[in-house]
């Protein structure tokens, strides 16, 4: 179950991220999608989909992988004392 539930953690960054992707491509052809009045609105809206989505898989990854000592020195917690 728990595995399911980090599958679905995952595929749902993943949809916003590639909508966001596909809002950008939209405006380039200069298709406007409803809920945007403008075009240069529709590609920052668009930009931000795709870095909140991009930035969700990859902070955990980032953390499934410091959990496992699997990274760098550089990635690596610093301990304070």
């Amino acid at each position: 179950m728990a595995r399911i539930i980090a599958l679905i953690l995952l595929v749902l960054p993943g949809l916003l991220a590639g909508y966001g992707i596909k809002l950008m491509r939209d405006m380039l052809f200069g298709v406007l999608q409803r809920p945007f009045p403008y075009l240069w609105m529709q590609f920052l809206g668009g930009l931000l989909f795709f870095l909140i989505g991009l930035g969700f898989i990859g902070g955990f990854i980032l953390h499934r992988d410091r959990k496992r000592n699997k990274v760098q020195d550089r990635f690596k917690k610093k301990k304070v004392r």
